[in-house]
């Protein structure tokens, strides 16, 4: 059963927060954090992505980088923009974009959790970037960022958190990107308690978004774990920084796809050889989205088709086969565009359904990429079906938005 745990938050005074408050550190690359956070010193990208502060060709994972987050932290404590909260509390996090709002509950999630698969995962990490979170985390201590977990809603903890949502915030500003931001305070320990008891009755919790951040975060405790011959198992480091969301209120969008060539074939060539496992229909200048599941849009040549998959090129029964990412890998980008390996393969990059059909066109029209795909999002019950078998996602398939913002809270794992 699911482990959820109070905390001594570490957080920004409410007049600082919308100054402090950040994008999660791989949504923009150095240069446009650099760009975000001009002129000022109090963005939490100075944290964790302390690399905006050395010249553009210093090594991103040097040592100095890591110490200068820890001296950037301690920084913002110094000058009282950061405080320690007195007692052990919860959280509520309510982000709301485009009217529609998800109220996410911020504790710390079990290092033990993790290895006993109570989080379930669906996609696989990349060895350098969860090493790059590691080495944050074990320099300073610290779990600077939340991850994003989703959980099988539970009605009783949404009569909790209503109740609670009802009161004053804490903080309550709204992003450049227009994206709301409110966060309440929980120090009432019946109320703790009770939103305790009920995470204890959920079976499983599901790593949405922050995969890196989150075995990072494990990692890096089980490591204190297994380096202290005094464990007890009650230390902070057996815990991490997480934001917990009922399932029913997340929304994934989606994460489309760019390549830059044919692999030898002219247009009409590639047309022809997609009608072997597609019904293909031209449908001219204007944009495309696809509607419903197993079919595509491409983008072609300034022209919008769309492909809707054959009877037996997927399998509606296999969490895996059902996907649209593994009918376009199966039957469009392994055997007729020669890209087998999405994570290496340089001729193809991908789009986050943030940035519309439209960000598709320009790649395009501008000659840097030849063709587009666009799919139709993954629902967050063929994400909780793929975790729940153990199977892995293909890269690249789930896009959830907002981002949570990063520096509400911090939680030290000393």
């Amino acid at each position: 059963m699911a482990i959820l745990k109070a905390f001594k938050g570490i957080r920004p005074v409410a007049s600082e927060v919308a100054k402090v408050a950040s994008k999660p550190y791989d949504v923009l690359n150095e240069i446009e954090a650099r760009e975000e956070c001009k002129g000022n010193p109090h963005s939490f990208y100075h944290v964790i992505k302390p690399e905006i502060d050395f010249p553009d060709d210093f090594d991103h994972y040097a040592p100095e980088i890591y110490l200068k987050g820890k001296d950037n932290f301690n920084k913002l404590i110094n000058e009282g923009v950061f405080f320690h909260d007195d007692k052990e509390c919860l959280y509520i996090y309510q982000q709301t974009m485009h009217g529609r709002k998800q109220n996410g509950i911020v504790g710390c999630a079990a290092v033990s959790d993790y290895v006993n698969d109570v989080i379930k995962k669906h996609e696989l990490t990349r060895p350098d970037k969860e090493e790059d979170r590691k080495k944050h985390v074990r320099v300073s201590g610290m779990n600077y960022e939340p991850v994003f977990f989703a959980y099988p809603k539970v009605v009783a903890l949404d009569e909790i958190v209503n109740r609670i949502i009802q009161g004053k915030p804490e903080y309550d500003f709204v992003a450049d990107d227009g994206i709301g931001h409110t966060f309440w305070v929980v120090k009432d320990d019946a109320t703790i308690q009770a939103i305790i008891g009920h995470f204890a009755n959920i079976k499983a919790t599901y790593v949405a978004d922050g995969h890196h951040r989150t075995a990072a975060a494990a990692l890096v405790g089980k490591e204190r774990m297994e380096g202290n011959p005094n464990h007890k198992g009650n230390e902070e480091y057996n815990f991490f920084l997480a934001v917990h969301f009922p399932d029913d209120q997340l929304a994934i969008m989606d994460y489309n796809r760019v390549v830059k060539d044919l692999n030898g074939h002219s247009a009409s060539e590639f047309i022809e050889k997609l009608k072997q496992n597609f019904d293909v229909a031209e449908k001219g200048t204007s944009i495309f989205k696809p509607d419903q599941l197993h079919t595509f849009s491409m983008y072609l040549e300034g022209k919008w088709y769309s492909l809707k998959a054959k009877s037996g090129t997927y399998n509606d029964q296999d969490p895996i086969g059902v996907l649209d990412v593994t009918i376009l890998s199966d039957k469009i980008l392994g055997p007729l565009l020669n890209i087998h390996d999405l994570r290496t393969d340089k001729r193809i990059e991908f789009v986050g359904g943030l940035r519309g059909l439209g960000e598709l066109e320009k790649r395009v029209n501008s000659g840097e990429m030849k063709v587009a795909f666009a799919l139709y999002p993954v629902t967050m019950k063929q994400l909780i079906d793929i975790a729940d078998t153990g199977n892995i996602m293909p890269p690249k398939t789930t896009w959830f938005e907002p981002k949570l913002r990063s520096g509400l809270v911090v939680h030290s794992i000393d």
